[in-house]
């Protein structure tokens, strides 16, 4: 377990610096993390590279006994650059200039671009590729995803196209994929297939999904360029980026795959701020958590997405230590808070914390985000946090070398979380609302639960909570029926099986590939308008009442012992299944064809959980987290008041904003 910090050297003076050093060495961190906006003082001018600075720099770092991580300066391009770059000049769906310029203006298809990109992270990567005081490389800043209606150029149009042919071969192909003669418009020159010429809220499904894919590939294929570039010339360096969880534009668990670690930035009071209106339903009673805090699940949610790209400890590249500029409210912290987030991450994964910033920029949009020193160079509340978290490091390191070892995971894939997002046919029925529920539910009943995609191994699961495999193919399914058959249990959601990989419905009855596995087919279904709910009955405790949003009639087939567990008994359903449980080889299959509230999520959890025998539940109060890594457990409580609750056979009080630690042999 190893403490760092975020370092911007091109926002001080040089003669800081190695005070600068000195001081991070006496705070106890380890690592620092430099070179994000550096470009234009690597490379002032086109081809003049400038290392004295550089070389400066790492060698007084390292004096000091600190590794460094460099990352590669690309998301913020110079003027000259962009001079260069402005014909063509990026523009959005509307032919006008999208944005100003600034981070992350660049178009990773522009062959220029990458041209400039391949000269410059060749020098680098030359002179520093094999550092011993380098430990590793950042790819990029936050990884980004250039939408269509932010930008679009000649370059990505040909791109398109060539991403297309590869995937496809020809135009009768797409034509067919797409169903372009359901309107009377199959192509019949690839000139015709514009990226800026389609009405996106008509387009064809299959075209969005794949416009999503090719926009996410064009991010990944850039990350992975300059990845390449650096391992041909480096030597025990690892490679990561810092994922952003906002948009959900880039395949993470692709993108990951092609990294030696995850890594992530958590600005939990910021998280909390933007991400509340994503993951929340309207429905929900949303918790009111310390203001100052963040919302812990929306948190875990993010440190447990991040641990499951890898399916490993990750990295949080850039934790926040204070005040955050992009945010609508920029709340402060309170001493405490910087403790309670770094325990919180390394209970949820994390080996290594980066905290964001070393010390505030006196200029830009950024000039009023905190950071370890103050703008005058003195200590902030972030300073003192860390240094009373020092005696707790080996404590911290302790906890660092044992596993998350979870008997329950969520399933996910990015395909779904586009194709859902273009088409909800309810104006309250959101993937990502459904995927955060369900963490938020076991999150607070105490269970461990991994967030991860269908590509990794399932064999040591207990339980597999998919909430909705709206697209799908043989192969995934082979897959989830040998780990049913050898004794795992699965649950699918609504609109499970219902589309195959061209995102168009099957041609099968409903669950289409699914139905061996599901024991049933779906008949109907409706989404339903607002305020109107239709009643079910359940033997499952706590899971009787009210259903809308989104509701199918579930048939089942008695001959292959597939049993109901709620029943419609009110509305267009009346009588038909709303849940059922299908015995397949060794294991069960559950498929449940309504739209959950929180609380009938957690009923139907904690009964999965009891039946298939996944572990103790815990009774936990809202805001209170357990956390278990190996032998060890954290309980944490967020909220402003104390909390009390029962931890084998123990009455544990937890104060506000505070966590207890735990060691038991569980053995």
């Amino acid at each position: 377990m190893r403490l760092g910090v975020c370092f911007y050297p091109e926002q001080c003076s040089e003669d800081r610096w190695q005070i600068e050093a000195k001081m991070m060495r006496e705070l106890g961190l380890r690592i620092v993390r430099i070179g994000d906006f550096s470009w234009s003082k690597i490379e002032p001018s086109q081809g003049s590279y400038q290392w004295q600075w550089t070389d400066s720099l790492i060698e007084k770092l390292s004096g000091e006994g600190l590794q460094i991580v460099l990352s590669t300066p690309v998301s913020f391009p110079p003027t000259w650059l962009l001079e260069i770059l402005m014909i063509p000049r990026s523009t959005g769906k509307n032919g006008n200039n999208a944005k100003p310029p600034g981070k992350n203006d660049f178009c990773s298809n522009h062959p220029l671009f990458k041209e400039f990109t391949l000269t410059l992270i060749s020098e680098m990567s030359k002179r520093y590729g094999r550092n011993e005081a380098i430990i590793g490389w950042q790819i990029n800043h936050e990884p980004y995803t250039q939408k269509q209606d932010e930008h679009v150029c000649q370059y990505c149009q040909q791109s398109f196209h060539t991403w297309l042919q590869l995937k496809y071969g020809s135009l009768d192909n797409i034509n067919k994929a797409w169903g372009m003669n359901i309107w009377s418009q199959p192509f019949t020159s690839w000139d015709q297939i514009n990226l800026t010429s389609h009405n996106f809220q008509f387009a064809t499904p299959s075209y969005q999904i794949d416009l999503e894919r090719f926009q996410s590939d064009s991010a990944i294929r850039f990350l992975n360029f300059q990845t390449d570039i650096i391992r041909s010339q480096s030597d025990n360096q690892f490679v990561t980026h810092n994922a952003k969880f906002e948009h959900f534009d880039n395949d993470l668990f692709k993108m990951g795959s092609h990294f030696d670690l995850a890594a992530w930035s958590s600005y939990p009071t910021l998280l909390a701020e933007k991400m509340t209106p994503v993951l929340y339903s309207n429905n929900d009673d949303i918790p009111e958590f310390v203001y100052d805090i963040g919302d812990p699940y929306i948190t875990g949610f993010f440190h447990s997405w991040t641990r499951g790209i890898k399916n490993a400890p990750f990295w949080v590249m850039e934790q926040q230590c204070g005040q955050v500029s992009e945010g609508l409210t920029n709340t402060g912290i309170r001493a405490g808070a910087l403790r309670l987030w770094t325990w919180y991450a390394v209970s949820c994964g994390a080996e290594t914390i980066l905290f964001s910033r070393w010390q505030p920029p006196r200029y830009s949009h950024q000039q009023l985000s905190a950071g370890i020193l103050r703008h005058d160079g003195s200590p902030d509340l972030g300073y003192q946090e860390i240094s009373n978290m020092l005696p707790e490091i080996p404590v911290l390191m302790t906890l660092d070398e044992d596993i998350i070892s979870s008997k329950v995971a969520i399933l996910t894939q990015y395909d779904d979380i586009w194709s859902l997002a273009r088409q909800p046919h309810s104006t309250n029925y959101s993937y990502l609302n459904l995927l955060f529920n369900y963490f938020r539910v076991l999150s607070s009943t105490g269970i461990s639960v991994d967030i991860t995609s269908f590509d990794g191994n399932l064999s040591d699961y207990c339980l597999i909570l998919v909430p909705g495999l709206y697209l799908s193919d043989e192969n995934l399914v082979a897959k989830l029926e040998a780990y049913v058959a050898q004794g795992g249990s699965v649950l699918f959601g609504t609109r499970s099986g219902f589309k195959n990989q061209s995102n168009n419905l099957i041609e099968e009855p409903l669950p289409g590939l699914l139905k061996n596995l599901v024991g049933a087919n779906v008949h109907n279904w409706q989404a339903l308008p607002d305020q109107v709910r239709f009643k079910i009955r359940s033997d499952i405790s706590g899971l009787g009442s009210d259903v809308g949003v989104w509701i199918e009639a579930i048939y089942p087939e008695d001959d292959e012992g597939t049993n109901t567990l709620a029943r419609y008994i009110g509305g267009p359903l009346a009588g038909k299944a709303a849940m059922t449980v299908h015995p397949f080889g060794a294991g069960n299959v559950y498929y449940l064809g309504f739209y959950p509230s929180t609380a009938q999520l957690r009923a139907i959890i904690e009964y999965l959980l009891q039946n298939e025998g996944c572990g103790t539940i815990l009774d936990l109060p809202e805001g209170v987290v357990v956390n278990q890594r190996g032998n060890h457990r954290v309980a944490f409580n967020f909220t402003r008041t104390e909390k009390a609750f029962v931890l084998d056979d123990k009455l544990i009080t937890l104060p506000p904003r505070d966590f207890r630690y735990f060691l038991r042999d569980w053995n």
